[in-house]
């Protein structure tokens, strides 16, 4: 089975992300869609395994198999999570309703630590644009503002909100270059410093409930082998003939 034919075919969700998702799209914006499949379990039962992730096949399009998706929620990796509160849902199945239904199970305070680690990183290539160039790359600075301002929110409320809502209009104005760079690094700072305290008192818990998520893909991989028609399809096309054997 090829990477396309798992992503055609064993999708259980798919949504948009990037400015569409955040609100902040503008008229030339791609449209990024990020997905979730759920690769057959018979096809692990070889020493060549089904990949872990998978470019395209259409352009801007980027899928995770299930498994992979959920050790990388469980690590509060930021575009991650964001995936699975995106208001601009494409395609979801059964098992893609109760990967949302379990999202706030992978909400912890983890998330103040690789937030921030994510944010200092883009931080440091906005500072290294502003010594070479004079300034920074405007649109990198906006979304690094809306990444700090959804981490803060996070931490406040136990929620995690991806639309910028009322923030909008400023937000873009920073990526028009209205803001000067001393007025943006203020605002960063000010978002960096309110996420270390909301941190301290974050309604959320300390952890992630990894035993939830172990349950959900234990189950989910259970029922993929149970299923005696998605079995023999694989079969197949691993060994031809071998349905009959």
């Amino acid at each position: 089975m090829t990477p396309e034919e798992l992503v055609a075919g064993h999708t259980v969700y798919s949504c948009v992300m990037g400015s569409r998702a955040f609100g902040l799209a503008t008229e030339g914006s791609d449209t990024d869609v990020r997905g979730i499949y759920l690769a057959p379990t018979p096809l692990f039962w070889r020493f060549e395994k089904p990949p872990t992730h998978v470019e395209g096949p259409a352009d801007e399009q980027f899928s995770w198999e299930l498994e992979r998706f959920c050790e990388l929620a469980l690590r509060a990796n930021p575009n991650i999570l964001e995936c699975l509160h995106s208001p601009l849902v494409e395609h979801i199945d059964d098992t893609g309703r109760e990967l949302l239904a379990l999202r706030e199970a992978f909400l912890s305070r983890q998330a103040h630590v690789t937030f921030a680690r994510y944010a200092l990183s883009q931080r440091k290539k906005l500072d290294a644009d502003v010594r070479q160039h004079g300034a920074p790359r405007w649109k990198h600075a906006m979304h690094l503002l809306r990444l700090l301002t959804s981490c803060r929110d996070l931490l406040r409320t136990g929620e995690l909100t991806i639309g910028v809502g009322a923030e909008r209009e400023r937000l873009l104005a920073v990526r028009r270059g209205e803001f000067s760079w001393p007025q943006v690094e203020s605002w960063m700072t000010r978002l960096a410093a309110e996420s270390d305290e909301a941190a301290a008192t974050s309604p959320l818990p300390p952890e992630p409930d990894r035993a939830r998520v172990a349950e959900f893909l234990f189950r989910v991989r259970r029922d993929s082998a149970l299923k005696a028609d998605a079995y023999d399809e694989v079969v197949q096309r691993v060994v031809p003939g071998g349905a009959g054997r």
